[in-house]
């Protein structure tokens, strides 16, 4: 595999319960036969502050509920602080970075989730990101009532974890719709198949990705 002045930028997505840990264990594997330079992170979170911002975000408080303008501006807080101290430092250092969640699933949370304007999303992208997108995004799809039912199994749930079953409809919705949109980018996975299933057909449709996106050595 051909190596680049920049890093590569993997995004992993999908709802609660697809099995986004075992396959991003599973790309981690990938990179390290292929001898590859990467971190893996995650979103809301990354750094020690935004690790605290996603606790804000995830914890369920009593006392006072969180507004959903609160929620968008403190994951795009997050965001901005990861970007800054560790996804763009590594891959100007040439790291690739495989990350859980990132914007796509802003979209497909607040936008289409709790029905924010998409328009505000995209400013805020926007004024966050600049020009960095991700060069890859795996989509991993899964019936949220399944979604669910494996979260639940899994412990307790988190302020997210506990929405209505519609409120997951609407974000798998637009994730789809996000795939068709871009389909350079995105990889759709179906995650309702064994786990050794899915790792393979993940694996195969990355190498292929990475494949036209880098050609061979």
């Amino acid at each position: 595999m051909m190596k680049t002045p920049n890093g590569i930028f993997i995004t992993i997505e999908g709802v609660e319960g697809v099995g986004k840990s075992t396959n991003i264990e599973a790309v981690n594997e990938y990179l390290l036969e292929k001898e590859v330079e990467f971190i893996i992170t995650r979103e809301p979170g990354g750094t020690i502050l935004a690790e605290k911002m996603r606790d804000l975000l995830l914890q369920i408080n009593a006392d006072e509920e969180l507004s959903e303008l609160s929620e968008l501006l403190l994951i795009f807080a997050a965001r901005a602080q990861h970007l800054e101290q560790l996804i763009r430092p590594a891959l100007t250092e040439g790291k690739w970075v495989i990350c859980d969640r990132f914007t796509d699933a802003t979209y497909a949370y607040q936008g289409a989730g709790r029905a924010l304007d998409r328009n505000k999303i995209a400013q805020l992208e926007t004024l966050v990101q600049g020009d960095l997108r991700p060069d890859i995004t795996i989509i991993l799809d899964l019936d949220p009532e399944a979604g669910l039912q494996r979260a639940q199994g899994r412990g307790a749930l988190d302020r997210i974890e506990r929405e209505k079953l519609e409120f997951f409809i609407r974000v798998r919705s637009a994730y789809i719709e996000i795939a068709i949109a871009e389909p350079d980018r995105c990889l759709v996975i179906d995650a309702s198949q064994d786990i050794d299933t899915v790792k393979t057909n993940l694996l195969i449709a990355l190498d292929q990705k990475l494949e036209t996106l880098l050609g061979d050595d």
